[in-house]
């Protein structure tokens, strides 16, 4: 997937799936936190994101509206917390959690890092809603297959994103003799590149506070090992303290020293304007990041372009935003309303639109979004998967907090090579 001028040629077909939830009866409690005894739970849902700014907020207004058109009796509560990456809102919902006071459903990435809710009983089984949706038969086979655990599946998924996309600025390539359009087909191809911007006193690669450095630890990982090995490290066949990872690590530290020095006062919005406003020439960030881009009336081709981190070609790294019913919810009739509205073909066309990733379901229309979503599309179709390990597929909580933890100790100098190698195998070897 190299995106410039070029516009993938994309054929779909659109099967509209006649998906229906009751929701009846009245509020009875209009503008209020909760239903008094008795209520409807049907009355309102408290929706829990940290979807506040940007192009997130754009998209979860969308589905917002979907929501409403398909749910006009059931009153939408925005419980959305700020904080880059959600860490600020992941703290506030696990008090919340503790207290017994859950919201009615909440964001979370679909995979691994529902572990430690399913393992505390606090999100239920919602394998019977894929049956009353037909979600089965629109998601992709193997995407229910990476969130089925122990045969259950506990969240829906409103999209798709793909982590292994590197953001580049033209101008500030060919101003350095580079060429934009340029095919890489490995790290050390891209490190000579790398080199002539650090040579001309422009920043190479900009990147930020640590989830984002964990996130390019990540596709380095990817790069240098390979799907299947980089797969190895999250089953266990392969090994944490092995040579090929020490080459990896090698590479990443190589990658950091390109790197723009403030990087742990900035989160990724900051880190992608860099490259956007030509302070420096390349960015590994999500596919988020497109929305980042067009906001700023910049065009594909022309004021940036896109590919895959190199040595990542014809692999796709997913992640997935998913909500969730915890258990105890107070409106759960209001919750699967929602639950509905986010697997939906509607919702999921609209809120995809606005928010830069693609839909999670099969049947939607590649014309139906930009350039760059069609490729996409296109990739997410034919590619390896891949679970990304920032975004919460490939590991639970605990193992990402031990992995930032190592990746901070080292990105800031307080570790070296061998001691960050020991330390990520010691957080993954649970």
């Amino acid at each position: 997937m190299r995106v410039n001028r070029r516009t993938s040629a994309m054929v779909a077909g659109v099967a509209i799936l006649g998906l229906t939830l009751a929701a009846c009866g009245d509020s009875g409690n209009e503008g209020g936190d909760s239903p008094e005894a008795g209520g409807d739970s049907a009355s309102e849902v408290e929706v829990f994101t940290w979807w506040a700014a940007g192009s997130e907020k754009a998209g979860l207004d969308a589905l917002v509206g979907e929501f409403n058109a398909q749910h006009p009796d059931i009153e939408f509560i925005n419980g959305a917390v700020a904080g880059g990456a959600g860490s600020a809102a992941k703290d506030l919902l696990q008090s919340r959690l503790q207290a017994n006071d859950p919201p009615d459903t909440f964001q979370a990435h679909a995979g691994l890092e529902l572990q430690d809710y399913i393992n505390a009983a606090q999100i239920e089984d919602v394998s019977d809603l894929y049956d009353e949706f037909d979600l089965r038969e629109a998601f992709p086979a193997d995407l229910i297959d990476r969130i089925t655990q122990d045969g259950a599946i506990y969240s829906i998924p409103s999209n798709i994103h793909r982590a292994n996309v590197v953001w580049a600025n033209p101008t500030v390539l060919e101003d350095n003799g580079i060429d934009p359009a340029k095919e890489y087909t490995s790290l050390d191809e891209w490190f000579t590149d790398l080199d002539t911007l650090q040579d001309a006193g422009v920043t190479p690669l900009s990147v930020a506070t640590t989830w984002t450095q964990v996130h390019l630890l990540e596709t380095t990982l990817l790069a240098s090992l390979g799907a299947d090995a980089y797969n190895g490290l999250w089953d266990g066949s392969t090994d944490w303290e092995g040579a090929e990872v020490t080459a990896a690590l090698e590479d990443f530290e190589q990658l950091m020293s390109y790197t723009n020095t403030d990087r742990d006062g900035l989160d990724w919005p900051e880190a992608t304007q860099l490259v956007i406003d030509g302070q420096a020439g390349y960015n590994v960030m999500g596919d988020w990041a497109v929305a980042a881009f067009e906001e700023q009336d910049k065009v594909l081709g022309t004021d940036f372009v896109a590919f895959p981190v190199p040595g990542t070609d014809g692999v796709f790294d997913f992640l997935a935003d998913s909500f969730t019913l915890p258990v105890g919810a107070p409106h759960p009739d209001g919750a699967k309303a929602w639950l509905q509205t986010v697997g939906s073909l509607e919702g999921q066309t609209a809120f995809n639109q606005a928010k830069g990733s693609i839909p999670a379901r099969t049947d939607a229309n590649p014309a139906d979004f930009s350039e760059y979503q069609q490729t996409a599309i296109e990739s997410f179709g034919q590619d390896t998967i891949v679970s990304s390990l920032a975004h919460g597929a490939a590991t639970p909580v605990a193992t990402l907090n031990a992995v930032s933890d190592a990746t901070s100790k080292f990105t800031t100098g307080a570790s070296d090579v061998a001691t960050f190698q020991s330390e990520l195998a010691a957080a993954n070897a649970g």
